[in-house]
């Protein structure tokens, strides 16, 4: 039976929480430490969908799931090392998320994926995953694809500037599709989403914000990505997975989260796949 508890991790600079969910009844393996998506401008801890806690849980891995602070009021410096925080916060005080000392895994699902990717990569996490598990994630290794309007975005009905007006400018970690994604959306159709993500000059997020200058990473990746993802290129995954090796989970589908769709046999079989990855990591500890 799935319990779900939720941790004050801290009030400042913003109130910070994680969502822990567990199956007591399965005997535990490892904690996959969560983050989600949402373009760094939208999104929240608890944008899992049921399907995917029911079943890792079941397999015995104990799921928490982070807030962290979200653009353009927190930008890509404060993101990132809000996230390293959590992990390093995990690793500190493991008996506050789960009973045992558990191994731990990276997961996080599109821009969740980018800030765990780099986090494991920049080499200041106190102890690196047994594995990372990326879904539609991304390492700004192609060009272009972010600076620019994107096609899809662009045959949605017109965004303006405005959709920044009713965000909060202090901090914050939740951002729900109602307040937010009209953000997303107007920074993908002007090209102007680095601009609501990141301060300084170009060259320099190149070498801090990217995957580029990374050649190795310190654990197995495992990487999920749809043929037709509409947000973040095909090529993108493919260089990702071959800078990295990575173990690969290729759907054929136009969304870019094709695995919200829980009844879409897809996604099934992108969970099985992923329990298999956690498996078999898991072993060879």
């Amino acid at each position: 039976m799935l319990q779900t508890r939720d941790l004050l991790i801290c009030e400042q600079p913003y109130e910070k929480y994680a969502t822990v969910y567990t199956d007591p009844e399965a005997p535990p393996k490892a904690c996959i430490l969560y983050f989600h998506g949402g373009g760094l401008l939208y999104g929240s801890r608890r944008d899992l969908p049921a399907l995917h806690i029911e079943f890792l849980t079941k397999a015995g891995y104990r799921i928490v799931a982070f807030d962290y602070p979200l653009a353009p009021a927190a930008k890509l410096e404060d993101i990132l090392e809000d996230v390293r925080a959590s992990v390093n916060g995990f690793l500190d005080r493991p008996s506050e998320y789960a009973e045992e000392k558990l191994p731990y895994f990276l997961w996080g699902r599109s821009a969740g994926a980018y800030l765990v990717l780099l986090a494991a990569a920049g080499g200041r996490l106190q102890k690196p995953p047994a594995g990372i598990i990326s879904y539609y994630g991304y390492g700004f290794l192609c060009d272009g694809w972010f600076l620019t309007p994107s096609k899809y975005y662009l045959s949605l009905p017109p965004v303006g500037p405005s959709a920044l007006d009713g965000i909060p400018e202090q901090i914050h970690a939740r951002g729900s599709l109602d307040t937010h994604y009209g953000a997303y959306v107007y920074a993908r159709q002007s090209g102007k989403w680095l601009d609501l993500i990141y301060e300084g000059r170009l060259k320099f997020f190149y070498t801090t914000y990217t995957l580029r200058l990374f050649e190795k990473l310190p654990c197995p990746l495992f990487c999920a990505h749809s043929t037709g993802d509409t947000d973040v290129p095909y090529a993108e995954f493919l260089e990702l997975c071959s800078r990295y090796r990575a173990q690969r989970f290729v759907a054929s589908s136009s969304m870019h989260d094709f695995d919200r769709d829980e009844t879409n046999p897809a996604t099934a079989k992108l969970l099985e796949a992923t329990r298999r990855f956690l498996d078999r990591e898991c072993s060879r500890l």
